[in-house]
């Protein structure tokens, strides 16, 4: 029983191995002087609080990285994507954090049209950089948006992990579950964007990132 058993571990070894290498090394750390591209739209904008209020704005005061500001009102995955490859073309980008699909989900865009938009997002952000992001960004229910309960769409996950993207959840769906810290009631004021900053922030840290 013995020798049989020690041939079944001896069988798995190589399987076992190559699942340890296929997971994604820990990121490495960028430098002080990174330049940041956050694509997005109102949220990253900063819709509801002035300029210098908007969670890019913040995220550099905490981190001394340039970050560039590309939120768009209104945008969806479709708009950002077509903008990404201008702005990867014109410039060079440490790292590239994207947050985006709010206003698909809530115009009604077919979830897998804008999962395949966002994937193709991130795998072009990838080609540009390792260093890749991917804000989730809550599914729209007024009913658990009432009782400060909203959670992320299931499918960030999911194409975070496809796409070898540094999930950052929750962070949207905590400040908009909090009407203190809203504009409106799908917007953020300045204090919800320094707390989104500060949050994003934290999980960069715990990533490595910085």
């Amino acid at each position: 029983m013995q020798r049989r058993h020690l041939l079944t571990l001896l069988a798995a070894a190589p399987w076992a191995l190559s699942a340890c290498q296929r997971k994604a090394p820990k990121a490495t750390m960028l430098p002080a002087s990174a330049t940041v591209l956050a694509l997005g739209d109102s949220l990253t904008f900063g819709y509801g609080a002035p300029p210098e209020a908007a969670w890019p704005a913040q995220l550099a005061s905490i981190t001394g990285w340039q970050v560039v500001n590309e939120g768009a009102n209104g945008d969806t995955a479709e708009g950002a994507l077509a903008r990404l490859g201008p702005l990867l073309a014109a410039q060079r980008f440490d790292a590239i954090l994207v947050g985006i699909g709010g206003n698909d989900m809530l115009r009604g865009v077919p979830a897998d049209t804008t999962r395949s938009r966002i994937a193709e997002l991130l795998a072009q952000a990838r080609a540009h950089t390792p260093h890749v992001a991917l804000i989730a960004t809550p599914a729209p229910d007024a009913m658990r948006a009432a009782v400060g309960a909203l959670s992320d769409a299931p499918f960030y996950a999911e194409l975070a992990r496809a796409g070898e993207a540094l999930l950052v959840p929750g962070v949207y769906a905590d400040v908009l579950s909090d009407a203190a810290l809203r504009s409106d009631r799908i917007h953020a004021n300045a204090q919800g964007y320094a707390r989104i900053a500060q949050q994003i922030a934290e999980h960069l840290r715990t990533a490595g990132w910085r």
